[in-house]
């Protein structure tokens, strides 16, 4: 039996960093991910310069790293109608395969202890968990779980939004495009979804767009569903002509909720996707990911450390710092995305942003938060 101060369920951004906070403190701390690194995942790979000095301290410069500075974005309807503006802080283009790598690397000099084994079952049990693979149990007083946008595990904890059907299915791509401009996050709307635009470290754009399922479901592929129903936005349809794909398929994630979640489930500390998704306003879930490792390991650590501060106190305390940080942007999130599903509501919206840059700059705030330092 292996044992643990503190294991968590999930290497993404969220697990990674409450990992590495926590390491720094000497705890006992074990990672559970089912893939070793690196690795691609279907993500919108724009950071946020809100977390970058939360980073720094962490020991993670990302323009060092080689990630690009994005100052721009632009916004266009279904018809290619487009308004454009500065990015009120700012962020990096960065992948997924290159941020969860620098990130373990850095967790593994810090003495993390990394399983690459899918989780099969989290039991509680007097205050302590067991977590289950099909190799090995593992026992500890803390879990928290990071293990993405949707689960098995899910379902084991009966979580409320895995009972329900969710039509939204995610796809990305990397491709070459030497003519995007490097500093701009693009959000094209088009009938049935919305993608998303940016440049990366290696110089690659990545595609990364959310469809309606049903709506995908009435073509054959992906390629297909490009071809048919991405490409009538304009700006898209050019993209995806002049560029080379450098995936040989694109990666696909279907199932995806943006219902309500709770942070703490049957005690296991949720961060990251796992506590909540954030609707792709400016792609700002990475960042989100981050803060929420923050917080959780700043929580555990006041309960490690306190023998006066109880459980009942640590998830108490963690539920209302995300509510503080999270619950606005996710509803404002929320709201967006209604406007961008609806083609009278985009135009109107993409007719009056026309007319004011403060507008767009200020719903462009509502989705992200205030610098993380810490």
């Amino acid at each position: 039996m292996n044992r643990h101060e503190v294991i968590i369920v999930g290497g993404g951004l969220a697990g990674l960093t409450a990992a590495i906070a926590l390491s720094r403190h000497d705890y006992n701390v074990a990672v559970f991910e089912s893939s070793g690194y690196p690795h691609h995942k279907v993500c919108g790979e724009y950071v946020s310069n809100e977390i970058v000095p939360y980073l720094k301290f962490l020991g993670i410069d990302l323009v060092a790293e080689g990630g690009v500075a994005i100052t721009d974005f632009e916004i266009s309807n279904t018809k290619g109608k487009k308004v454009n503006s500065s990015l009120p802080i700012g962020g990096v283009g960065m992948s997924r395969y290159a941020l969860d790598n620098i990130l373990y690397k850095r967790a593994k000099r810090q003495n993390v202890h990394f399983y690459f084994e899918k989780v099969l079952d989290i039991n509680n049990t007097q205050e302590v968990f067991s977590i289950n693979t099909k190799q090995r149990s593992a026992q500890s007083k803390i879990v928290i779980g990071a293990y993405g946008k949707r689960s098995n595990l899910d379902k084991r904890l009966n979580r409320g939004f895995i009972q329900s059907k969710n039509g939204w299915l995610a796809v990305k791509s990397h491709y070459q495009n030497l003519d995007f401009p490097d500093n701009l996050v693009a959000l094209h709307n088009f009938e049935s979804g919305y993608g998303g635009l940016s440049r990366t470290e290696t110089g690659a754009v990545n595609f990364c767009y959310l469809a309606r399922y049903d709506q995908f479901q009435k073509h054959r592929n992906i390629q297909e569903f490009n071809i048919q129903v991405v490409s009538r936005n304009p700006h898209l349809r050019d993209f995806l002509k002049d560029s080379e794909a450098l995936f040989d398929a694109p990666l696909s994630i279907g199932q995806i909720s943006f219902d309500s979640k709770k942070p703490v489930v049957d005690h296991i500390l949720m961060c990251g996707d796992t506590a909540g998704l954030i609707h792709p306003l400016c792609g700002n879930g990475m960042a989100m990911a981050i803060h929420s490792g923050k917080l959780v390991s700043e929580t555990v650590h006041r309960y490690m450390r306190q023998k006066e501060y109880l459980r009942e106190n640590m998830e108490n305390d963690y539920r209302k710092q995300w509510a503080q940080h999270f619950k606005d942007r996710l509803r404002y999130g929320h709201y967006f995305q209604k406007i961008l599903m609806q083609e009278h509501l985009l135009n109107w919206g993409i007719n009056t942003l026309g007319r004011s840059e403060g507008i767009l700059r200020a719903m462009i705030k509502k989705t992200h938060g205030k610098m993380v330092t810490p």
